[in-house]
């Protein structure tokens, strides 16, 4: 194939389809060979989708014999090489390290927080595998002279010191990395004692690792060996090439680096790379723009001398769209739309970006058109139903259920997967209908016994005990073994997920994503016993560090010519459109990680990496894409509300542009932007609604026989201040949903503090001696040990009922010599006949003096209404006693009322006397009588906030009412219900 010359080095340009290009040049070659020549042919590859791509060109034919496509990591796996180690699995070296570390936290708990232990754990296997690769000894990186470094050293040191050990035991197996440098380094030698007679040719890699290079370099000197290199720049001059390897330190950010070191290596210079084949180039004037503008800094003296060389530059900008968004979400709308014409059109088209979050809102944009994008990175195995069960369940060990968390599990779509998950969803939401009403923060097995017994639902008790079986009582927040912990977990979820007496796993390891989730936690499960003793906590961190290094493709349903990359993807292009998006500095590129370990100068020295070679790649990877025959670059102008800064490429591409006004790189430049901004548009008009009028002030007026016949004496505040709650609630019979998780708020302290007083003073109506300040606080004690689950908040209620406790034990003093205490929590009921209607009341207290006359007491947690505020609106204890007399509390029959109070337990405690000699029994049911005959009218309207006490209070029903479109000051709109 090749003519006799060494070495050999090869390439092709930015924006050439490289997997095509590489299939056309063995073609050409072996054009007039025997069939069985391509056959010989062996190609390495770096990427399994470069070797899917060049599958794909060749089964689309002609009918011929294929050459053997491999992988780099695939080359240990020949028959020669059996007798290298198998690399040590990545999760076992993790599990081994992070007891290591823990060991060394333990001793010196100052050298870092146990919060971080998996991360210093990852860090630190990552840095070893670099290392292997690299071919760097843990001699080299101790030895580093440091003596001008600060104390952070001798904090890593401790670190890098296990690392030397654990690399350093006979019978631990080499990690990936040192394998595949072991590989490499073998497979070389055995070329080089016999060297290879077929073809040998690496493609598409840059050559950044340093076993890779090793690689390239060796076939490169075969007698029919080749390398052929993605986007090499034919046009960079050779001064720029020299200069990369002059000053301080080498320019690894420049996209052509990379490839500096192998030619220096092969002793060839830039003009001794030949192409691979003539395939021509989308856009060659396109390319050598691209390229002055990233030459390497400085770059204003060649962007002057350079740059008139470029000619007429329209040509150049010809299929390209500068779309700067003013946000994310606009970004990817107008991205999406872009795609749905590509689809439409039958255009293959790519979106490559780092960012994972556009790609979500690219997707979900796509989704409302039925576009389901072939995404290369996937689903994060984490966020996958299986990842997202498993992890719901590990919860289950950190800490006792929660209302909230049972729900969650319940409702998940793997949860009860196995059959009848209509009737389990049916139970469901009894269920939580139940926890919201009574407000149970932990369900336990006897509050689920208990909501079974009381509902007639077949097969309700069984399922409500197979969950009180499988979810109650996991809580286990100790240290135990991770194996233990696994197997606990894997058996939990399965029964979860299967649900009551019913085997296997219902559909938890079903698709994709269960596979794969089943194959992680079975490789953890083979591992758990190197890891020792687990707590809760760690565990579930641990299992979502595990599952996140996995993502799930499920190409299944996918468009096949809409697809997501990844940047490096931009290798493998076979697209007609290429968007570049998120073109912000941070995004792409991604800003340099930092090193826990050594830092850019240490690195240099120890021949690891250099920071920059990450941005070195990501900068070939644009320069790859961007030569592409459409290409679209985006970016949004502002990030949640901060501005950002352009990505380094595209600033200096537009800085060059706006430069050369006279070859008409600014009028270039606004084609390129007023093309962006025509998308935009259309993708503001997706959004765009038809102007609606804003709803009125609601007054509605339903027929006379739905109107509301019986309402409690509190209701008839509202019906005076905001009528349209007792529409919603009697006549639309809605009730607004109570919270999970109730937090400790007014309503339940208020229904604390009515158990406190009802239990204190009834079991001591007959032991006036035991009416004393600590028998009131041993009821409280007792009473919210049982009511709240929360100790800090029984700690805190305990202290406010004690401030208050010397004042309530006086002021019942006063309160029993003038009665005696007859009824507690009394409900009542009172008719107004002629008009059918009932009110009814649920009294706090009711006391009976000697001569037969009742005083009623209502308990208050807040500030109780003054007695103007009563006369007016807070009818709750003048209504009460009106009903007292007219013997509403059968108990206690017909009795003239002598006194009503609010007993105020907030801040500042105090007595308030409902105003009864201004507002007589009988005439407050007279007005009563008034104002239910008044609601009772079909012409009367059930006005929204027609009396507030403020504009500032909030009603159950204000959204219903739609408030905010409409205020206090509008007049109501009058609607006649049929």
């Amino acid at each position: 194939m090749f003519a006799p010359e060494d070495p050999r080095l090869f390439g092709l340009p930015p924006g050439v389809d490289f997997p095509a290009a590489l299939v056309a040049g063995l073609e050409a070659r072996l054009a007039g060979a025997p069939p069985e020549a391509m056959a010989r042919v062996e190609v390495i590859v770096n990427t399994r989708r470069m070797a899917r791509r060049l599958r794909e060109i060749f089964d689309a034919g002609p009918a011929r014999l294929l050459p053997r496509i491999r992988l780099v990591t695939d080359l240990g796996e020949v028959a020669d090489l059996a007798h290298v180690p198998p690399a040590a699995p990545p999760l076992r070296r993790r599990l081994e390290l992070v007891q290591l570390i823990a060991a060394l936290i333990e001793r010196e708990p100052g050298v870092a927080p146990r919060d971080a232990l998996y991360d210093l754990a990852d860090s630190l296997a990552d840095l070893m595998d670099e290392m292997g690769a690299e071919g760097v000894a843990p001699a080299t990186v101790m030895g580093l002279d440091v003596s001008d470094q600060s104390g952070h050293w001798q904090r890593a040191l401790r670190f890098l010191k296990i690392a030397e050990t654990y690399i350093g035991q006979a019978d631990v197996p080499p990690d990936a990395g040192s394998r595949q440098r072991d590989v490499i380094a073998r497979t070389v030698s055995r070329w080089q004692a016999a060297p290879p007679d077929h073809p040998v040719i690496v493609a598409g890699s840059t050559g950044s690792r340093g076993a890779t290079a090793m690689l390239m370099q060796a076939v490169a000197r075969l007698p029919q060996g080749a390398v052929v290199l993605p986007g090499f720049d034919f046009t960079l001059p050779d001064a720029v090439w020299a200069d990369m390897d002059e000053g301080p330190r080498p320019e690894e950010d420049h996209p052509q680096y990379r490839f500096r070191p192998l030619m220096t290596a092969l002793g060839l210079a830039p003009g001794d790379v030949a192409r691979w084949h003539d395939m021509p180039e989308p856009n060659a004037a396109r390319n050598r723009l691209v390229s002055l503008a990233l030459r390497p800094a400085p770059v204003t003296d060649q962007w002057l001398s350079d740059g008139p060389g470029l000619g007429e530059l329209s040509p150049a900008a010809e299929g390209v769209t500068l779309l700067e968004a003013p946000g994310q979400r606009e970004e990817a709308a107008a991205i999406a739309l872009r795609l749905r014409q590509a689809a439409e059109n039958g255009q293959r088209a790519a979106l490559i970006t780092p960012d994972r979050t556009l790609t979500r809102q690219v997707t979900a944009a796509l989704a409302r058109w039925g576009i389901m994008p072939d995404d290369s990175a996937g689903q994060p195995l984490p966020l996958s139903p299986p990842g997202r069960f498993l992890r719901l369940v590990a919860g289950l060990f950190e800490g006792r259920l929660t209302a909230g968390g049972l729900l969650a599990l319940l409702k998940h779509p793997l949860t009860h997967s196995g059959a009848d998950r209509n009737r389990h969803l049916l139970f469901t939401r009894e269920l939580e209908l139940h926890l919201r009403r009574e407000g149970v923060p932990y369900p336990e097995p006897r509050r689920l016994s208990a909501f079974a017994e009381a509902r007639s639902l077949d097969g309700l008790t069984g399922w409500a005990a197979w969950l009180a079986d499988t979810a109650c009582g996991r809580d286990a927040p100790g240290p135990r073994p991770l194996s233990e912990r696994v197997r606990a977990h894997l058996h939990l979820a399965e029964a979860l997920a299967a649900g009551p007496d019913r085997p296997g796993a219902g559909g938890l390891w079903d698709r994709d994503a269960g596979r794969k989730a089943r194959a992680v936690m079975d490789e953890l499960a083979a591992e758990a016993d190197r890891a020792g003793h687990i707590d809760a906590h760690d565990y579930s961190r641990l299992l979502s560090s595990v599952l996140g290094r996995e993502e799930v493709h499920d190409g299944e349903e996918a468009h096949p010519h809409i697809r997501i990359w990844g940047t490096l993807e931009a290798r493998v292009q076979g697209a007609e459109l290429l968007i570049l998006s998120s073109l912000n500095e941070g995004a792409w590129p991604e800003p340099v990680a930092p090193d826990p370990w050594l830092n850019r100068a240490m690195r240099q020295r120890a021949g690891l990496l250099s920071p920059e070679r990450g941005i070195g790649l990501a900068a070939h990877d644009f320069q790859q894409a961007v030569g592409a025959q459409e290409v679209w670059l985006t970016r949004s102008v502002k990030d949640e509300g901060a501005q950002t800064v352009p990505s380094r490429w595209l600033n200096r591409l537009t800085n060059l542009m706006n430069g050369l006004p006279h070859q008409g790189g600014d009028a270039a430049l606004a084609a390129m932007r007023a093309r962006g901004e025509h998308w935009l548009a259309l993708a503001a008009r997706l959004d765009e609604a038809p102007p609606a009028a804003p709803a009125h002030r609601p007054s509605p007026r339903p027929p006379a026989d739905a109107r509301p016949a019986r309402l409690s004496v509190t209701e008839i505040q509202k019906l005076i201040r905001d009528p349209y709650a007792i529409y919603a609630r009697h006549v639309l019979r809605l009730r607004p949903l109570d919270p999970l998780d109730r937090p400790p708020d007014a309503l339940l302290r208020g229904i604390v503090a009515h158990s406190v007083l009802e239990r204190f003073v009834r079991d001591r109506v007959d032991a006036p001696e035991r009416m004393t300040e600590a028998e009131l606080l041993s009821v409280v004690r007792e009473v919210l040990r049982d009511a709240l689950p929360w100790a800090s908040t029984r700690t805190f209620w305990l202290a406010r009922l004690a401030r208050v406790a010397p004042w309530f034990v006086r002021t019942e003093a006063t309160r029993r010599a003038r009665a005696r205490a007859v009824a507690f929590e009394a409900r009542g009921a009172a008719e107004i006949t002629d008009l059918g209607f009932t009110l009814s009341s649920r009294a706090d207290r009711i006391d009976r003096g000697e001569d037969g006359a009742l005083w009623l007491y209502d308990y208050k947690t807040g500030t109780p209404p003054s007695a103007k505020e009563q006369a007016a609106f807070d009818k709750q204890l003048l209504l009460t006693a009106a009903m007292a007399e007219r013997g509403a509390f059968e108990a206690l029959g017909p009795a003239p009322v002598a006194g009503a109070a609010f007993v105020g337990l907030g801040a500042k405690p105090e007595e308030v006397s409902a105003p009864l000699d201004a507002e007589p029994p009988a005439e407050v049911w007279a007005r009563l009588r008034d104002l239910v005959a008044l609601f009772q009218d079909p012409g009367k309207g059930f006005t929204s906030r027609h009396a507030v006490k403020s504009e500032r209070m909030d009603g159950e029903y204000d959204h219903l009412a739609r408030f905010g479109e409409w205020d206090d000051a509008d007049d109501p709109l009058p609607e006649n219900l049929a």
